[in-house]
């Protein structure tokens, strides 16, 4: 059994959000996705519209994912002992980016593979928030 395992915050869910779920489960037999809290969120200076437990239910329902857990932290090798999974998805985005080398390296180590996605450019929960403040006139 191949398990895949990816993460994101997941605010907003949109068309994006399910290219990504949807394109990692045709990779594995079960997917298990992270949903980042919201105390983890803050890290980067934002806040999510959507509260964390709608926000995980929400991405519980999605037919794509076996599992939906709390993502705690951003220590990608904990997550990897803690569920064991063989691959890894994670948005171009990020793509040879010296952490996500490092993470790589790590992860090759241990026989997982990262699988990079596209970003879906067309459409974000970023993108959605400042429209919606465009037509509120905030």
């Amino acid at each position: 059994m191949v398990i895949g395992y990816t993460t994101g915050v997941f605010d907003l869910f949109h068309v994006g959000h399910i290219n990504v779920l949807r394109n990692a489960k045709s990779m594995c037999d079960r997917l298990i996705v992270g949903v980042t809290i919201d105390e983890l969120v803050a890290y980067k200076n934002k806040k999510s519209v959507i509260p964390f437990e709608e926000r995980i239910e929400i991405v519980r329902a999605c037919k794509y994912v076996d599992l939906a857990v709390p993502q705690m932290t951003m220590d990608k090798m904990d997550a990897l002992n803690r569920y064991k999974f063989d691959i890894m998805f994670v948005g171009d985005d990020w793509y040879g980016t010296d952490k996500w080398e490092d993470f790589d390296k790590s992860f090759s180590s241990r026989g997982v593979k990262i699988i990079y996605f596209p970003y879906t450019k067309s459409t974000s929960s970023t993108l959605i928030n400042e429209t919606l403040k465009k037509l509120r006139g905030i």
